[in-house]
């Protein structure tokens, strides 16, 4: 492990391009952070890599690797400080501040993804949906969330300060509403929607393929029937 010989790991973490940051590491400290969480839950005040990735079935050598990287959060003798290595993983990840969403779709699973409660509970917060069907606008789902036009998106999105857009509506019309996140001036999308997508170079758009990921289970469930 990479220990400071300070007695508290208060140093801030090093600043780093996100072009210098790979995918993978950033998605396995949004697994660490989850797995501090449940620690902190649990009463733990300090482990080390080596309990931490036995406990979560990590690698301790890729867990110090990837805190290496941004700076030196472990103290000599003790560990890892759970609530601080999380404090620490939340501003690398950003989630120190509120980040404010717009889902676009008001289907079920815009309203599905609108009222989960674990977005707020990470630091995300919807501010609005928007969809183009005016029954449904001016309308809001379960818990809250307004629904608005469409057309009305760069006004609303700059007064609410939309930083992350959700695409949750159909395919035929998933690149028409990108390029419109794209004009409101959102630069990180997350897109439910199936199919390929064009995005300029300084938007990043994640993409989440539900029946691609069942196909996958599919294909593992039909090799298993053959073996038997």
């Amino acid at each position: 492990m990479k220990v400071s010989n300070k007695g508290s790991s208060k140093a801030a973490p090093v600043k780093q391009s996100a072009d210098q940051v790979s995918e993978l590491t950033t998605n396995r400290l949004s697994v660490y952070l989850r797995c501090l969480n449940a620690l902190e839950n649990a009463g733990v005040r300090t482990i080390s890599s080596q309990a931490l990735a036995q406990q979560f079935h990590l690698n301790a050598a890729q867990i110090r690797k990837d805190l290496a990287y941004f700076g030196e959060f472990g103290v000599r003798g003790v560990g890892y400080y759970v609530r601080d290595l999380k404090r620490h993983l939340r501003q690398i990840l950003g989630l120190d501040q509120k980040l404010r969403v717009a889902i676009m779709g008001a289907g079920n699973l815009g309203l599905a993804l609108a009222d989960y409660p674990g977005f707020r509970m990470e630091g995300f917060e919807i501010a609005a949906l928007f969809d183009n069907l005016r029954e449904k606008v001016g309308q809001q789902s379960r818990l809250g969330v307004p629904i608005y036009d469409i057309h009305d998106l760069k006004k609303i999105a700059k007064r609410e300060g939309v930083r992350i857009a959700v695409l949750a509506v159909p395919a035929t019309s998933a690149q028409h509403v990108f390029n419109l996140v794209v004009a409101a001036g959102i630069k990180a999308v997350l897109n439910f929607s199936p199919g390929t997508m064009q995005a300029p170079p300084d938007v990043k758009l994640k993409s989440v393929d539900l029946t691609v990921s069942l196909e996958s289970l599919s294909f593992f469930l039909a090799q298993g029937d053959g073996e038997s």
